[in-house]
């Protein structure tokens, strides 16, 4: 079979194809069941309107996962619109810089005694062992505010650039080093407690 036969679009396959691929995808990535879902039904919509442009030169899989990708994008892009734009108000400022550091030196301070890094002696000796890290990853992000997942996310799971990052979720690099700090911040404290230091 040559190459552009075996990339022969076939759109009454693609949810048995890959409807299981795409759905595993977003969930690590959005982490809300229903909009994982909509947005899997979305990708297969556009596709299926797009198929007159499809021009055979990545498989019909890699050529969804792009189209999902951008949803992905666009997904937490309306949700920053959505969303203030302010990262967050003095108040919920205030308990989270005293949560992770003491109050004279902010960012440049000292950790609190419950907040300092642990070491961290987990290795996975079984997949498994990888399986419930996924999972435990997955619940963390899921705590994370909206805004925080989403830059941590599109950084770190999409491989986007921080400028791209910025210009998709309207928020100034400032804001972006803020956010991904917190997010760091968070998910540590939230795998140790849930898995490295079991």
């Amino acid at each position: 079979m040559s190459f552009s036969e075996k990339n022969i679009l076939e759109p009454e396959k693609w949810i048995d194809r890959y409807g299981d691929i795409l759905f595993n995808y977003t969930i690590t990535r959005i982490n809300k069941r229903e909009v994982a879902e909509d947005l899997v039904q979305e990708t297969f919509f556009s596709a299926y309107k797009a198929r007159e442009s499809f021009q055979h030169e990545a498989s019909e899989k890699t050529w969804l996962i792009a189209i999902l990708k951008r949803k992905i994008i666009d997904h937490y892009r309306k949700k920053s619109t959505q969303n203030e734009l302010n990262i967050f108000d003095k108040d919920s400022k205030d308990d989270f810089m005293n949560h992770f550091f003491d109050k004279e030196g902010g960012y440049e301070g000292h950790w609190t005694d419950s907040s300092s890094p642990q070491e961290w002696r987990k290795d996975f000796q079984t997949s498994v062992e990888s399986d419930e890290f996924n999972a435990i990853l997955k619940n963390c992000l899921g705590k994370l505010s909206e805004k925080t997942s989403a830059v941590f996310t599109l950084k770190n799971m999409e491989d986007l650039d921080s400028d791209e990052i910025c210009k998709e979720l309207q928020i100034s690099p400032s804001n972006y080093w803020v956010l991904m700090h917190r997010a760091k911040l968070q998910l540590r404290e939230c795998m140790e407690k849930n898995w490295f230091l079991k």
